[in-house]
């Protein structure tokens, strides 16, 4: 009988365009928190998504596991962080082919109950010459337990001389990314689902999304896209709460992180280190 570590080194190569009007949208779906770059940093977020019908999906609106990913017995996904080293940029009209490669499956048992880990490897390649290799690092989880209470939040501690954005996160950003993106995960979108089924406050914020605003102001301090970006994600960010995304500039580059204003909460963390 297989079991979760037979999926380590499946692969799967698919080929993408940076085409204008891919370009276009992605521009306008993020205005204001890009970089001033020919293609901005997070791009590739959006290149060659799973594509299937929807006989295909799990009830979370993802394919369903067992199909590229391994069918751990955990409902919850969430794309907990990752490490992006770009070597070359990404240009307009570029054909793009992406190779993704199963990297490893773990288990444990955290605060919260079992825990599945998955690490998938996405070597971006154009005529055969890799621009970014990137980590995701995907975490499944099992369902809440009624009256769980809420995991506890990190709390920023002060970053003088920060730099960074106000926003206001809202239902038609995430719905735009998700369309960019093709991300049929439900709880960007179906608000019962995200609160009844998966135990969210609502609906949630992307996490590439955040990881996306910290490129590009890591990009923007910089003058050029980080050689290397770490993240983490720490807490759920939910839909209609305003967040600032900072910058403390250190001597090997720039910390970030994304906080929620409301209340001085770290959603999602980073590091840079300029090319």
């Amino acid at each position: 009988m297989s079991g979760p570590s037979d999926w380590i080194g499946r692969c799967i190569t698919r080929e993408d365009v940076i085409a204008p009007r891919l370009l276009a949208e992605y521009r306008a779906t993020l205005d204001g928190t890009l970089a001033p770059l020919e293609v901005p940093p997070g791009v590739e977020f959006c290149l060659a998504p799973d594509i299937c019908a929807p006989d295909l999906l799990g009830r979370d609106g993802h394919p369903r596991t067992g199909l590229f990913l391994p069918d751990l017995p955990l409902p919850r996904r969430m794309w907990a962080g990752g490490q992006i080293n770009r070597t070359a940029p990404l240009c307009p009209c570029d054909i793009v082919t992406r190779t993704s490669t199963i990297e490893d499956v773990t288990s444990k048992t955290g605060r919260s109950g079992p825990l599945g880990f998955v690490t998938v490897r996405h070597i971006y390649s154009v005529h055969g010459q890799t621009r970014i290799n990137e980590r995701q690092d995907i975490v499944y989880r099992a369902d809440p337990a009624p009256g769980a209470p809420a995991p506890t939040v990190p709390l920023a501690e002060p970053w003088p001389d920060a730099e960074g954005w106000d926003i206001t996160t809202s239902t038609t950003l995430l719905f735009r990314y998700s369309a960019l993106t093709f991300n049929g995960h439900r709880i960007h979108y179906d608000a019962p689902y995200a609160r009844e089924v998966e135990g969210y406050g609502g609906l949630v914020v992307h996490g590439p999304l955040q990881a996306i605003w910290m490129q590009n102001l890591a990009s923007t301090l910089f003058g050029t896209a980080p050689a290397r970006f770490d993240y983490r994600g720490l807490a759920p960010l939910i839909c209609g709460d305003d967040v600032r995304v900072e910058a403390w500039v250190t001597p090997d580059g720039a910390d970030l992180r994304v906080r929620r204003t409301r209340d001085n909460a770290v959603t999602m963390q980073a590091s840079a280190q300029p090319a």
